[in-house]
């Protein structure tokens, strides 16, 4: 029907151009014809000239018409979880001469990070410099050369609110907050803060970033600080999730952008699902007008979901956990495989018909953190590129024997359901580990 009116439209259209051209050569000329036989002349010209004519038109016209409508632009949004850089993963990146260099964490994945519009990673360990020492856990600190390879790597924003903010204490968190401003202030740094002006809870506003003619805003906070205070000095260091402070700032930040996105480092550690904390927090978020939800904190993945606020209707996506992007646990025993598998959220915003944006697309991609001993043994790749061989080389095998390839897509398909475009899998082996899955999760709930 559509088509029908189309082409209705078009043939009157062609027929006023047709009529304008004909009257225009319809003068006082005394060699202008009338139609006297109905076959040789019409209006001062030949049959065949006016078809002729009407071919032309209608070929001008289908030129300026049938030209496909200017799309609407699109923006992809990727974030990662945890850099979490235990003894192991730091000593892989130390070089003969006694720097750090990096790059190796992020070689095969950098592409595609590079490639998205809007780059996101959670840093949870601070990056203090090596003047305070280079440490694991429990009290983490990376060389400055770290920010280096985040921001060869291809991130635009830094969350930097984690329980690990203050492991090196004020000196940590300034030096870090520092370093970034001195040697790359076009990136983003959120969450923590050396002085007042940047913070909201002193009256700054929330990070606005401009993707085109989108104005996003993007909000990060942690549970807390593993006990440690923050400076007497320094109550802002940290943004922290305190009730009234998170709704004002989602609030302010609805009015100030078009879309506002939540970095909420919480949960439950190594439990594959949201706990009461979570659910408590994702109501809050919802009901200010949040949009987008990218959470961190329990080195598992867990599920990714749309909330409704009862009240205003309006709907939320939930990346509950993104887990681990890099990582080399000390743990041992079964579930310690999961921590090796995190995700990469992809969220593609574009704005509607009537002005307003959304979410036009979002999926997950699956990141394994691959590690084996020696300079450079650590490093991450997309699921898609890792193979059985791979991972019989991944050295996390000798911490968790479930560890495999196969291991990983059947986890991705019990946390991700439908969501997770899932690779096939032996139906027995799929059967095994779905079981050890449920077992694991039962463990959690049972140990709360």
């Amino acid at each position: 029907m559509k088509d029908r009116r189309m082409f209705l439209r078009k043939r009157i259209i062609l027929f006023h151009i047709l009529i304008a051209l004909l009257l225009s050569g319809c003068g006082n000329s005394e060699n202008d014809q009338v139609i006297t036989d109905g076959t040789d002349t019409l209006l001062g010209g030949t049959i065949s000239e006016s078809e002729e004519t009407l071919q032309r038109a209608e070929e001008s016209l289908a030129e300026s018409t049938d030209q496909p409508p200017e799309a609407t632009p699109e923006y992809k949004i990727i974030m990662v979880g945890d850099v979490l850089l235990h003894t192991p993963v730091e000593e892989s990146c130390l070089r003969p001469d006694g720097s750090y260099d990096y790059d190796s964490l992020f070689s095969h994945t950098k592409e595609e990070i590079a490639a998205a519009d809007l780059a996101l990673v959670n840093q949870e360990v601070i990056i203090g410099g090596a003047d305070l020492g280079i440490s694991g856990y429990p009290c983490f600190n990376a060389d400055y050369s770290l920010c280096d390879s985040l921001v060869g790597a291809g991130f635009d924003i830094i969350c930097h609110a984690t329980n690990h903010a203050m492991d090196k204490g004020r000196a940590g968190l300034v030096n870090c907050a520092e370093y970034w401003r001195d040697e790359y202030p076009q990136i983003t740094v959120l969450g923590i803060h050396d002085t007042a002006d940047t913070s909201t809870s002193c009256g700054a506003d929330p990070v606005i970033i401009e993707l085109g003619d989108i104005r996003i805003a993007v909000l990060n906070y942690t549970y807390g600080t593993n006990g440690i205070s923050l400076p007497a000095d320094m109550p802002y260091a940290v943004d922290l999730l305190n009730e009234e402070q998170v709704a004002a700032d989602i609030q302010r930040a609805e009015e100030l952008a078009d879309f506002t996105i939540v970095c909420p480092h919480w949960g439950t550690e190594y439990q594959l699902t949201p706990d009461a904390s979570q659910e408590k927090w994702t109501k809050i978020f919802a009901e200010n007008g949040a949009d987008l939800i990218l959470g961190t904190h329990p080195h598992v993945i867990e599920p990714i979901e749309w909330v409704t606020d009862e009240a205003s209707e309006h709907e939320m996506l939930v990346y509950y956990s993104l887990g681990n992007f890099v990582n080399w646990t000390s743990g041992t025993g079964e579930g310690v495989a999961n921590r090796m598998v995190g995700g990469m959220a992809e969220v593609t915003l574009t704005k509607n018909e009537d002005g307003e944006v959304e979410i036009a697309d979002y999926g997950v991609k699956t990141i394994i953190s691959h590690v084996t001993s020696g300079p450079e043994g650590v490093t991450t790749y997309f699921l898609e590129n890792y193979s059985e061989e791979l991972a019989e080389e991944n050295e996390i095998v000798l911490q968790d024997s479930n560890f495999s390839r196969e291991y990983c897509v059947n986890l991705c398909n019990t946390v991700w359901g439908d969501l997770w475009k899932a690779e096939q899998t032996s139906d027995t082996e799929s059967v095994k580990i779905n079981e050890l899955l449920m077992q694991q999760q039962n463990a959690a709930y049972l140990a709360e």
